[in-house]
């Protein structure tokens, strides 16, 4: 699952109130000579028969809270096993099993181990999305995900490796996982004798970032670039290898030139200004594959700032309004659009950016919009590269009908095209549609998509999409 919400089934101030009251007490006071600084439990047990020592259960938001339970007739060994109940499609009880386990006793100090390691089987042939450990719902910096994990209808021992056991100091996340139904169907499995240990058995082959391309982005000052597709191969003594996904904080990562471009130890790269920077890693004194170069353009030019009131705006994107709820800004829609999202925020402005683009689809169809008291509507799009000769770009306003739905028979737009000289290079072009003239809308009172098309595979930046009168 690619994103995940959390929750909190407990709150704890205690910790909090006694570190006011410490620091209000000590604060004129030096650190003396005999202080001991905290150390955080060596124990490798997760569950054995039992939540561990400081163990709690958090389900994550929207999952099914019930998925999980202590199962006492099934396990592998002792007297009880974890057991998991992914939820049928359409439960109301929760779309997907996921939780996180995490220690609250302050952490773990698990730089003795070399991986997480467990027994699971299941009533069927299944995979399950993502398990690992590292998400703690604060940081979550030392996430690691063993994803597609395959599981049989027989126990099975599993082992994910760690990175760099030598950064989980105190290591709170023991145990996530997040996992949906199978072809639309539940089932069910089971977690037994789950620990650390010291294998010494696994060896790192190579990892990578960005998947192991070697990417080229243009950007700003003042943009911020998180270095995604980031895995790590292991191999064991038994010849099989494994890959797992891996927080870029295990890595270390360099800038060319600093001055252009700074990384953060989680990966997030920082344009300052004008110039190119090449962002690379290492991963235990290893080259990883991969890079980014950033071409940066210097300062931004932001889009002209929105004047229209507010009572008098529906907005789909755009930093001056509160938006209303829309499905997506890049429907990917098969099989002949190529545009890619690309989407950054510099100093505070977000902005569209669309790759290779020949077309894209924007849907906000829960709900549709009425717009029936609107008079106009507005974009604003900024066309990096140049523009070739005869290039037209068209803004398509669609309303699902009566009905609401895509291809009930009533559905109508209207496509406007413009042109040079209404098209320009690397200045905002402000587009203000009257509804007076758009004829082909039979109606306004579902609005439901945008569409934007006559790219030429090249980037455009879009900002302040809504509707007014």
């Amino acid at each position: 699952m690619k994103t995940k919400k959390q929750i909190y089934s407990k709150i704890t101030l205690l910790l909090s109130l006694l570190l006011v009251v410490t620091i209000g007490c000590e604060s004129e006071r030096a650190l003396s000579e005999d202080v001991v600084l905290a150390t955080f439990s060596p124990s490798p047990d997760v569950y054995i028969d039992g939540f561990s020592s400081g163990l709690e259960y958090y389900p994550y938001l929207n999952s099914k809270f019930e998925a999980f339970s202590v199962d006492t007739e099934e396990k592998y060994k002792g007297s009880s096993s974890m057991r998991f109940d992914v939820p049928v499609e359409g439960d109301p009880a929760g779309a997907y099993a996921g939780a996180i386990f995490r220690d609250d006793n302050g952490g773990r100090n698990l730089t003795q181990y070399d991986a997480l390691t467990f027994w699971a089987k299941a009533t069927q042939s299944a995979k399950i999305n993502d398990i690992g450990f590292g998400q703690d719902f604060g940081e979550n910096k030392f996430e690691v995900s063993k994803r597609g994990l395959q599981l049989t209808t027989n126990w099975v021992k599993y082992v994910i490796p760690i990175p760099d056991a030598s950064r989980l100091i105190q290591e709170k996340g023991l145990l996530w996982y997040a996992e949906g139904p199978e072809n639309g169907e539940g089932y069910s499995f089971w977690i037994d004798e789950v620990k650390f240990e010291k294998l010494g058995t696994i060896s790192d082959i190579e990892a990578l970032i960005l998947e192991g391309d070697d990417k080229v982005i243009t950007s700003f000052n003042g943009v911020q670039t998180t270095i995604d597709g980031v895995s790590a191969t292991f191999n064991f003594t038994d010849q099989i290898s494994q890959t797992i996904s891996i927080s870029p904080a295990y890595l270390t990562f360099n800038s060319s030139n600093t001055s252009v471009a700074t990384v953060d130890d989680f990966g997030v790269v920082t344009t300052l200004e004008s110039g190119t920077a090449v962002i690379t890693a290492s991963f235990n004194d290893q080259q990883v594959s991969g890079s980014l170069t950033i071409n940066s353009l210097g300062a931004f030019s932001h889009a002209p700032i929105p004047t229209q009131d507010p009572a008098n705006v529906i907005s789909l994107f755009s930093d001056a309004y509160t938006n209303v709820p829309v499905n997506y800004y890049n429907g990917y829609w098969a099989p002949w659009q190529t545009t890619l999202s690309d989407d950054f925020t510099v100093d505070g402005d977000n902005i569209l950016q669309y790759t290779i683009f020949n077309f894209v689809g924007m849907e906000f169809s829960a709900p549709t919009i009425d717009a029936t008291s609107m008079t106009h509507f507005h974009l604003d799009a900024y066309i990096p590269g140049p523009i070739a000769g005869g290039r037209e770009f068209r803004v398509l306003l669609v309303d699902f009908g009566a009905d609401g739905s895509y291809g009930g028979g009533d559905d109508t737009r209207h496509s406007t095209t413009f042109r040079a000289p209404t098209l320009v290079s690397q200045s905002w072009i402000s587009i203000d549609l009257p509804f007076s003239s758009l004829t082909g809308l039979g109606s306004r009172s579902n609005m439901a998509q945008l569409i934007l098309e006559g790219g030429d595979g090249s980037k455009i930046f879009i900002d302040n999409l809504y509707f007014y009168n």
